[in-house]
């Protein structure tokens, strides 16, 4: 064998999960269809990233219709969490329960709150969060506190705080994984969608996989394409490759599979073999069905008598509609500032002439909402003569407009009278989850409820994937959690 665990996938999931395992000294591969960022220039330069695409990743999907979309998936070592957000929320403790929404009833996890809670408080060490648990009245309960204190407000951020207090809010400090010290250093900018390329955020290439690479025994392999799993009874035998050296069989006593909500289920769409016609751990036919991704609107809230002065802005939430707030009590979701948006940024993402957008963003505070999207079966991932097809069904919509329009009265009281909101287009699926879902029965899921596929002996899935619910907070953290569960599982297990 070529190892005892192959990880397919560096992101979140796949690098913690090799974090986990790695003291156990089984010899541990990790496979990246990507090479590592580089710091260059254009890495803190808004105009080469925004308006040039100089990071987009070449690659094409198709949409419902056969239209084909660029879905800004990033193949890094580090994966999409090279140029996330940073937001390290826990899920509440209720997401975990079914709950009623406007647009039906969430379904529930086979595990609750205070299953995964030892491994949400691992996964804010090893990913040095800092935050400050105080403050959210939604905020489930810590069994250890945040390594670090939260990255403080700006005095714009700050005036803005104030202002929701004095609305009955409850604004509180957004749990970020960034040094702000050491990315200031590099250039004043935020870190929202900008790349890490010097260790300042923690993404999972500098915290999970920097931790696992400590070891002897764990090995990365980049430019290094997973192309299908291949079966031996109930068994996988081996994951093909393409790499620099070809096409080659990879074996391992057990494999993992990290590689996102999207890749995972379309790797095992195109492992179908004569053992498994519709595709591997699909006999519940639930693989890339119940995709979902957040519903997210963008809001610029102006003032052409105030000025922001912000460099990085975002280190504020509030969630006093996380549970409630709809016509009956509904859940809406969750608020939180986006990074700061300057000219170049908003001329990028908007088309408007850049004199335009420096006059908008320098007189405007950015923010956004975001809603759960419930699962449906029928929103899902296909593939189509090898070529990925998303069908993403939003869901839970009335309920996102709501939460918008509550936003938007927010931000009016808070003294920036105009608000334009700019919902996320399909064809950013940034917070994807939920297409190899966690249940107990093996007829309506993919795998069990300690992550192993119901149908098959030694495969694991550690990533977004097998989330049953989406919430409305952005789900790293989650992921983190669920893979060190995973690691701890497995650790006194010989492959």
């Amino acid at each position: 064998m070529d190892a005892d665990y192959i990880i397919v996938g560096s992101g979140m999931g796949g690098a913690t999960l090799a974090a986990a395992l790695a003291p156990t000294g089984q010899r541990i591969l990790i496979l990246e269809r990507g090479e590592r960022l580089a710091d260059s220039p254009e890495a803190r330069d808004p105009t080469a990233i925004f308006r040039r695409g100089h990071f987009k990743p070449k690659e094409t999907w198709l949409d419902a219709a056969g239209v084909p979309f660029n879905p800004g998936n990033y193949a890094f070592v580090g994966g999409n969490t090279k140029f996330y957000g940073a937001v390290l929320l826990r899920y509440r403790a209720e997401d975990f329960r079914p709950l009623r929404h406007m647009d039906g009833v969430t379904p529930g996890w086979p595990i609750g709150y205070e299953v995964l809670e030892p491994f949400y408080s691992q996964a804010e060490q090893l990913y040095r969060v800092r935050g400050d648990a105080t403050g959210d009245p939604t905020e489930p309960p810590h069994s250890a506190p945040y390594p670090f204190p939260p990255v403080p407000d700006e005095p714009d951020i700050a005036a803005l705080r104030r202002a929701f207090v004095a609305q009955g809010l409850h604004p509180s400090a957004l749990p970020l994984g960034v040094d702000i010290e050491s990315w200031l250093k590099r250039a004043p900018t935020t870190w929202d969608a900008f790349p890490d390329s010097t260790g300042a955020k923690s993404d999972a290439e500098s915290c999970g996989l920097a931790e696992a690479l400590k070891y002897p025994n764990v090995r990365l392999l980049t430019g290094t394409r997973a192309e299908r799993l291949v079966t031996e009874g109930g068994r996988v035998t081996g994951v093909q490759v393409e790499g620099p050296q070809g096409r080659a069989t990879l074996t391992a006593g057990r494999v993992c599979l990290c590689a996102g909500a999207v890749m995972t289920a379309a790797l095992l769409l195109a492992s179908a073999n004569a053992d498994h016609s519709t595709g591997l751990a699909n006999r519940s036919d639930q693989v890339g069905r119940n995709f979902m991704n957040h519903n997210l609107t963008a809001m610029i809230a102006f003032n052409p008598l105030r000025r922001n002065r912000t460099v990085y802005e975002k280190t504020i939430q509030f969630n006093d509609f996380y549970l409630t707030g709809g016509p009956q009590g509904e859940p809406l979701g969750n608020i939180q500032m986006l990074g700061r948006v300057t000219g170049p940024i908003l001329a990028g993402e908007s088309g408007l002439p850049l004199w335009l957008a420096d006059y908008l963003a320098e007189r405007s505070i950015h923010i956004m909402a975001m809603s759960e999207d419930l699962p449906d079966p029928d929103s899902r991932v296909m593939l189509k003569d090898g070529q990925i097809v998303l069908d993403w069904r939003k869901t839970n919509v009335a309920a996102h407009d709501l939460l918008v329009a509550k936003l938007k009265a927010a931000m009016r009281r808070a003294g920036w009278p105009v608000t334009l909101a700019k919902g996320f287009p399909k064809s950013k699926p940034s917070h994807q989850c939920g297409t190899a879902r966690m249940g107990s029965d093996p007829a309506a899921s993919v795998v069990d409820a300690d992550l192993k596929a119901h149908d098959l002996q030694n495969l694991f899935i550690a990533d977004a994937s097998v989330l049953p619910t989406s919430a409305a907070v952005n789900p790293s953290l989650t992921v983190a959690a669920l893979a060190l569960r995973l690691g701890h599982h497995l650790r006194d297990k010989p492959a």
